[in-house]
């Protein structure tokens, strides 16, 4: 107990930007939603924390998060540690890196898991591993990840995708909230890999239990997939919890950002095939030229996170918390702003959208 309690000190002191609620004094569905996170997981994890100041973005979280990660129905936990360190790695999210190839440590092999860690897919020894990995490491970019033959079968599609989609949400507000480090960034490289080891045996009863599907799903009241969502409705538990933390995130983006602001967004975001920004911000800033004045710093906040989280900074939080400064503001923003672009990548990978053919670029970009 004793050292549970530290280690959950230690990790509420990874958020930043905003105050996560004191497990002491959480009530109601947020008191659920960490009963729920600590029996799975082992202690209320970062990731659920910096949402804990709007309860149910952090219901919406988990609910995505643990139905198309924890249950294992076709997929393996795995292949699924795999395809989640590969979209990490291409959203540029070392935290996720360090917490997902940590579990392939248990799961796969040391030399898996360092060869995702250092983006050469190509040595992964294991061969299901390898092909899932390559995959997931470009499936935000559909001209090349739907050019060939998918590497799953349908059975399998809510699960992959699923775990594509949420890891798209988890990279961006991981970026924007959290050290950029899950290990102690002193070590060297030889004390990374001691450091997995260890972790990784001390995760192995959670990363080997069973967790059975639908738990999490009461936590918000029902709603209907999203358009482009199809790809989860051949399994019920991940279907439910993307209705139901689809209209959580949508009701987040109507609370804290104007129709101008969210129609600039949904505007790029059309045109967007998974390209990276670049290191400059120039294309963001002509983006918010023509918004009126108060309120370029939320379309500044949104576009980064939907584009580039990475590119998050405390002069970004700073400008838009001027004319917003509560923590639910910017929680409502960026949880928005990061579901609506992993929505789109999950949306390509809809039974009509494969049918439709390849994706075609947009001209001009």
């Amino acid at each position: 107990m004793v050292v549970k309690r530290i280690a959950a000190s230690v990790v509420q002191r990874q958020v930043k930007y905003v105050t996560p609620a004191p497990m002491a004094a959480v009530k109601g569905g947020l008191a659920e939603v960490y009963r729920q996170v600590a029996e799975e997981m082992g202690l209320v994890v970062p990731p659920v924390q910096l949402h804990s100041p709007v309860p149910d973005l952090a219901a919406a979280y988990w609910m995505i998060m643990r139905e198309t990660l924890l249950p294992v129905d076709v997929v393996d936990r795995q292949t699924k540690e795999a395809v989640a360190t590969a979209v990490a790695v291409a959203n540029i999210c070392p935290y996720c890196v360090d917490m997902h190839s940590l579990g392939m440590y248990e799961l796969g092999t040391e030399h898996d898991a360092e060869a995702l860690v250092a983006d050469k897919v190509d040595d992964v020894v294991d061969t299901r591993t390898r092909t899932m990995a390559t995959w997931a490491r470009i499936a935000h970019q559909p001209e090349d990840a739907l050019a060939g033959t998918l590497p799953f079968e349908p059975v399998e599609r809510a699960e992959l995708v699923g775990v594509v989609v949420a890891m798209h949400y988890l990279s961006r507000m991981v970026n924007v909230f959290l050290s950029s480090f899950l290990i102690p960034p002193r070590l060297n490289a030889a004390g990374r890999r001691r450091f997995k080891r260890g972790a990784s045996i001390m995760l192995r009863s959670t990363l080997r239990a069973e967790h059975p599907a639908g738990r999490s799903v009461v936590l918000l009241p029902p709603a209907p997939l999203p358009a482009g969502a199809e790809w989860a409705a051949g399994n019920p538990a991940i279907a439910a919890a993307v209705g139901r933390a689809d209209a959580t995130f949508e009701a987040a983006g109507v609370r804290a950002l104007s129709p101008a602001v969210r129609d600039l967004v949904r505007r790029r975001l059309g045109q967007w095939r998974g390209e990276e920004t670049g290191l400059s911000r120039r294309w963001c800033e002509r983006l918010i030229e023509d918004l009126p004045e108060g309120e370029q710093a939320s379309g500044r906040l949104a576009l980064l996170t939907a584009f580039a989280s990475y590119q998050v900074d405390e002069h970004v939080v700073r400008e838009f918390r001027k004319a917003q400064p509560e923590d639910t503001a910017l929680l409502d923003v960026t949880a928005w702003a990061s579901w609506i672009t992993a929505r789109q990548v999950g949306a390509w990978y809809a039974p009509a959208a494969l049918a439709a053919g390849p994706v075609e670029p947009v001209s001009g970009r």
